[in-house]
């Protein structure tokens, strides 16, 4: 058994991308900015973005915080976004999710420009990745896909079981992994809450990515011996062992499923670091007008 470790390989890709924006700038190009707008005070959403301001520093961008209450009209955060929109200094932007409930989170996305929409939510980012063509992809599946390339994990012609559907990680997952090139070429099988023999389907798979979040779901008679195992859940789970109070828990029930597997990432330190390093890939893409000239 070998662990994917996220938290390294996100050390290296960031000390590549500051190494390429010290080149940037001394070439006299423009330093890449990346702006987040938060909403109210959501301990998770607060920390996430925490993360994404610490991330650009560390990889010399500039970045721009954006704070609103949660009493906010849906009007006046759309207003923000069309004006980030036409800011000529920042090449990227996020509205980190989720969104108050009087607040459309559609239309907020469907209002960014697509050309800024480092979180790859927009549908023409979505549609462009869907067939194909370069696009923003949204930041987990990028990493996870960042994790497989870093481990050189074949994917060709692998059963590759993905458990959840949603819209960030599992239904783009399932596209680019059955998509043409590497990682891809993969034979992929969708499982959701509704999939009846959920844990045979499982055991057919060479990779298994968990991403319903549920604690724990992911049983060792649910993995095949010498698969790999890539966990997505990040659950706050109550402890009174942490100085928190909580701690994070993975998708797949780790301490007994490791054994089984050829490669497996932990929770924490597998594939969360990788997604916020995969908004820092983005952003430079951005800045390099790599996606839309």
């Amino acid at each position: 058994m070998k662990l994917i470790d996220g938290k390294e390989t996100s050390k290296v890709i960031r000390r590549e991308i500051a190494e390429e924006v010290k080149q940037i700038l001394k070439d006299g190009g423009k330093r890449p900015h990346l702006a987040a707008v938060l909403v109210g005070h959501d301990g998770g959403s607060e920390s996430y973005v925490k993360g994404k301001m610490r991330a650009c520093e560390e990889v010399g961008f500039k970045s721009s915080l954006i704070r609103y209450e949660v009493n906010v009209t849906e009007e006046e955060l759309l207003s923000k976004v069309r004006e980030l929109n036409e800011d000529p200094d920042i090449d990227g932007f996020i509205v980190q999710l989720p969104l108050p409930k009087h607040i459309s989170e559609q239309k907020v996305i469907e209002t960014i420009d697509p050309r800024k929409d480092v979180d790859g939510f927009h549908p023409q980012n979505v549609g462009r990745m869907a067939i194909g063509l370069p696009s923003f992809v949204s930041a987990t599946p990028q990493g996870i896909l960042e994790l497989l390339k870093r481990y050189e994990i074949e994917t060709e012609g692998r059963h590759c079981v993905i458990v959840g559907r949603s819209n960030i990680v599992g239904r783009p997952l399932s596209i680019l992994m059955s998509q043409k090139g590497y990682p891809g070429n993969a034979t992929v099988t969708v499982c959701h809450s509704r999939t009846p023999n959920i844990e045979e389907v499982c055991r057919q798979a060479d990779i298994l990515i968990a991403a319903i979040g549920s604690p724990g779901f992911v049983k060792e008679d649910m993995v095949k011996k010498g698969a790999i195992v890539i966990d997505v859940g990040t659950t706050r789970m109550p402890s009174t062992k942490t100085k928190s109070g909580w701690k994070l828990r993975g998708d797949v029930d780790f301490d007994n499923v490791a054994p089984k597997t050829s490669y497996i990432t932990p929770v924490p330190g597998g594939v969360g670091p990788m997604t916020i390093t995969s908004l820092i890939i983005n952003t430079l893409k951005a800045a390099k007008k790599e996606i839309y000239n």
